[in-house]
């Protein structure tokens, strides 16, 4: 993932709480089963792709994107169980030729669309920051970013239980050859990888770098103006916190008195007027996040292709065939339209979860901290999808 990675930032934050207001005497509407995967899960048909009202620019953005994920939907598993690489043939032949200006009718030629069970969406966004740091440590820059410890694996079967996706834990072996969890974020703080080689580069700032790690890829800026871009290489398998929901349960977050807004500014601001307990509360989450130096263009994603701003979406694999176009619709206008799945994150998990990707700059980070979007969702499948599924 870019990421995630992590996870967009207010997906990690868990402000928002849903209600549902009933009539005295009436019994609400059965929800539709939501399973492990999209394939165990109620799928509904939805609309033929061209009664949706596309936006042509956006059509033609996610053409763009669609193209670029092509050569992994026709040779990758899809863990979802909605489709297999061959279903993706069709589409993908005709994509790279088909003009951008026409992008509406490719989507409507090639695609149907469902929900997974009643398609209640909830969507935050993450961007590409860009921090302080250099390559070789100097005064001012102590901070490590480290690359992919080797000693990180996954469980021999039988040595641990599996994940519920059917993956074996991440974790390492310790001394006496017993599987164990990985360090958590206050042992690598500590210096439980200190000396091993591992520094790709070191940033000024940990609050920074902080968030960073919950973008899952960004810059850092050096002061003779030198770049080093990293992207996402892995995670220690902990389980996220977000620490704005930790903030929201000590009543730290509000609109009282000496509460902080519950964006990522509001946040990062708690954090540096109270230095102390923003590092004890930034060593609550466990997870960390290792990253790999970049060299091409734009930030990587899940799919190991490049991803794009206002166009990429990240999402739970065992929900969204990686690379398949979504059609949102939500309470946030900017999010309106379609996007391409091509990222995950280690907090966007379960139906119709995803993540928004603004890019670069102070006006993604803006936009991308203060996302928090709720809607409907729909998958593009490739057409026949649903009736091969027995789904029609």
């Amino acid at each position: 993932m870019l990421r995630r990675r992590t996870a967009g930032l207010l997906l990690a934050l868990a402000l928002l709480s849903g209600c549902v207001r009933l009539i005295p005497g009436t019994t609400p509407p059965p929800v539709p089963p939501v399973g492990t995967t999209a394939a165990s899960s109620t799928l509904i048909p939805g609309p033929h792709p061209g009664s949706l009202g596309m936006d042509a620019g956006r059509a033609s953005d996610a053409l763009a994107a669609f193209v670029t994920s092509c050569p992994r939907l026709v040779a990758r598993a899809d863990t979802s169980g909605l489709t297999r690489p061959q279903d993706w043939s069709d589409a993908c032949n005709a994509a790279p030729g088909w003009p951008a200006a026409d992008a509406r009718r490719f989507f409507a030629t090639f695609f149907e669309t469902a929900k997974i069970a009643d398609g209640s969406a909830f969507v935050t966004g993450y961007y590409e920051p860009e921090i302080a740091g250099v390559r070789t440590r100097q005064p001012g820059f102590d901070v490590p970013v480290y690359s992919l410890p080797p000693d990180l694996v996954r469980a021999k079967p039988g040595d641990a239980p599996p994940l519920p996706d059917g993956l074996q834990p991440k974790g390492r072996y310790d001394e006496s050859g017993r599987f164990v969890p990985y360090y958590s974020r206050a042992e690598i703080e500590d210096g439980a990888l200190a000396g091993r080689g591992l520094e790709l580069a070191w940033a000024a700032d940990p609050i920074a770098f902080f968030f960073l790690q919950i973008q899952g890829s960004g810059r850092l800026r050096a002061p003779d103006g030198s770049v080093i871009r990293l992207g996402y290489a892995g995670q220690n398998g902990l389980d996220y916190t977000g620490i704005g929901s930790l903030m929201r349960d000590r009543g730290l977050i509000g609109t009282g008195p000496g509460q902080y807004p519950g964006s990522m500014q509001g946040i990062v601001q708690y954090l540096r007027d109270h230095p102390a307990e923003g590092h004890a509360l930034m060593r609550q989450n466990a997870s960390w996040i290792f990253f790999r130096e970049l060299t091409g263009p734009g930030p990587v994603g899940a799919l190991s292709v490049p991803i794009s701003g206002r166009t990429t979406l990240a999402a739970d694999p065992a929900f969204v065939p990686l690379g398949a176009p979504v059609w949102l619709r939500t309470d946030r206008p900017e999010t309106n339209g379609l996007w391409v799945a091509q990222d995950t994150g280690g907090a966007i998990r379960g139906a119709n979860r995803f993540d928004s990707f603004w890019g670069a700059g102070a006006d993604a980070a803006t936009i991308a901290g203060g996302m928090s979007a709720h809607g409907e969702a729909l998958l593009l499948l490739p057409r026949g999808t649903l009736e091969r599924l027995g789904r029609r």
